[in-house]
């Protein structure tokens, strides 16, 4: 218990996130392990354990990669943004041209010698959300401007927007709504956000339109066809009324652990349905528990907002909770049928690679920035004091 006790006191950052952290971690090493059950009779000769342990080294790098952007001044990533995205904006370009694809899509690449794939949509959202913070806090003086202000935004917002929608449209669609949170708690005019609102309507047309006449290079026809579904399709298609079918015989107390019959019948279950199984094997208990994880994420992430002496640290810190928990409530009403079927997965628990990685990452950048709001309050204390 000493051991324990003293490994929590050396977690640097807001104590109730990385508590957070561990409930979803629990959540989703038990949602992974008995989603990929028939995937793994189909693929790995009945072999249960390699996707658990494949996830379980992902969490591990990825808790690595929190520990240490914890460790981390939060104010270093402001110097990081402009590389970012000169690296994330070749990358989706290279993706669009040479990507490997996968269910029709090029949203990866492979990285060779390793054989392993790198969804580079992931790299583009930290890319985009730290420049777009750094750009917002070194404008507030002249945040009302149109030259000053808004062109520096504009140009990278809808490139790596729309290189991210060409193969996937759901992920665009989050990180573009992301940004213009972001801009409203950054202070730009109206005007400026209703300007930056039509522009990603007159680009997703664009889209649209280019998609129609090369449909080999793009999915308008799923998008079209799954917003179709839902509009005229009551009832869902197949994944969504299997989904559908597993939340309602979950009941209040689920099935218990291991227990989903939609596990083996719905797609992906370890990945964009996860909740649905989540849901049927905990009931309506562990729906709520998975929601109120991310509400509790969110309502954490303000409060260190409201203390942050920096705007650059507050500005990051809600941007990139904003697109943690945006994404995690667009995955659930996927699932519920509120919204037409995205390929969104559900952030820190459905199984992953690299937007597990990254959602760690993002994890990591909002405690240093809770880190450095403490000991900024603590200083600020024994100044008083010493007065």
């Amino acid at each position: 218990m000493t051991q324990v006790a003293s490994f929590i006191s050396n977690l640097k950052g807001d104590k109730s996130i990385w508590a957070i952290v561990f409930f979803l971690t629990i959540a989703s090493v038990l949602a992974v392990y008995s989603s990929t059950g028939s995937m793994a009779f189909k693929l790995r000769d009945g072999n249960t354990e390699y996707y658990l342990l494949m996830h379980m080294f992902y969490l591990a790098v990825g808790f690595f990669c929190m520990w240490f952007c914890s460790r981390m001044h939060y104010t270093k990533f402001a110097q990081f943004g402009p590389i970012l995205i000169a690296i994330a904006i070749p990358l989706l370009f290279y993706t669009f041209a040479f990507g490997s694809e996968v269910n029709e899509a090029k949203r990866w690449i492979t990285i060779p010698w390793i054989d392993k794939t790198f969804q580079t949509s992931d790299f583009a959202k930290l890319a985009l959300i730290v420049f777009l913070a750094r750009i917002l806090s070194k404008k507030q003086q002249n945040i009302k401007e149109f030259k000053s202000a808004f062109l520096p935004i504009i140009i990278p917002v809808g490139l790596v927007c729309l290189l991210i929608a060409t193969a996937d449209l759901s992920t665009a669609a989050l990180l573009f709504t992301t940004c213009i949170l972001m801009m409203i708690i950054g202070r730009v005019s109206l005007k400026y956000i209703i300007a930056m609102g039509l522009i990603g309507i007159v680009l997703l047309a664009l889209l649209v339109l280019v998609g129609k006449a090369f449909p080999e290079h793009f999915r308008v026809d799923t998008w079209i066809s799954r917003v179709n579904e839902f509009l005229y399709n009551t009832d869902g298609g197949f994944q969504i009324q299997h989904s559908k079918m597993a939340i309602a015989s979950g009941e209040i107390f689920g099935a218990g652990p291991g227990n989903s019959i939609q596990k083996n019948i719905l797609p992906y279950p370890y990945a964009d349905f996860v909740y649905a199984i989540i849901c049927e094997e905990y009931g309506l208990f562990g729906a709520f528990v998975i929601v109120g994880l991310y509400l509790a994420l969110l309502f954490r992430c303000i409060a260190i907002v409201t203390r942050c002496p920096k705007t650059f640290g507050a500005i990051l810190a809600m941007g990139l909770a904003l697109n943690i928990v945006t994404q995690a409530f667009a995955n659930i009403a996927v699932s519920v049928h509120l919204v037409p079927v995205t390929g969104l997965n559900l952030p820190f628990i459905s199984m992953g690679g690299t937007s597990l990685i990254f959602t760690c990452i993002s994890l990591g950048i909002i405690l240093s920035v809770s880190r450095y709001v403490d000991e900024s309050k603590k200083e600020e204390m024994v100044l008083q004091a010493a007065e």
